[in-house]
């Protein structure tokens, strides 16, 4: 079965401009990748939880602050690997040069026996639509589209 997550797409607009809230996860092996690479704060689901709580508990993991307010449906994507993605949109201003993520254990290099610590996020980033298209993983383009769709539907 393939994996389940969940996550947030903040968005704000500046100066009349929508700006969205992404990701570059930390580790070895996203270094030096950049159009492609970025993604929504996500993650997996404990046992038992719903997918608006994982989707808030991982943005506070990653980012270091709890997201307040209502969440906003986006629907569920899949990702390329298979990954199933249940996103929500927030608005919100956080300020990226407070982020503090969580961090996880790896061996690094490859079977040298040694475990390193990395964190989950090493960046985050506010980018315009445009900007997002090319930065997002691709099959979390969509969310970009549906966030659009919705903000912008008439009353």
């Amino acid at each position: 079965m393939p994996a389940e997550s969940a996550g947030i797409l903040m968005h704000k607009r500046v100066d009349g401009q929508r700006l969205v809230l992404l990701v570059h996860p930390g580790g070895p092996f996203w270094r030096g990748k950049d159009l492609g690479a970025w993604s929504i704060p996500k993650g997996e689901p404990e046992p038992g939880e719903d997918f608006e709580s994982t989707a808030r508990r991982e943005f506070a993991e990653e980012l270091g602050t709890a997201p307040e307010g209502p969440l906003l449906p986006l629907g569920r994507i899949r990702q390329r690997g298979g990954k199933a993605v249940t996103a929500f949109a927030i608005a919100g201003d956080l300020d990226v040069s407070r982020v503090r993520s969580s961090e996880f254990e790896l061996e690094w290099p490859p079977r040298s026996g040694r475990i390193q610590s990395f964190p989950e996020v090493d960046q985050a980033e506010w980018f315009d639509l445009a900007t997002a298209r090319h930065k997002i993983l691709e099959g979390q383009r969509p969310l970009l589209n549906r966030l659009e769709e919705i903000l912008d539907a008439p009353a």
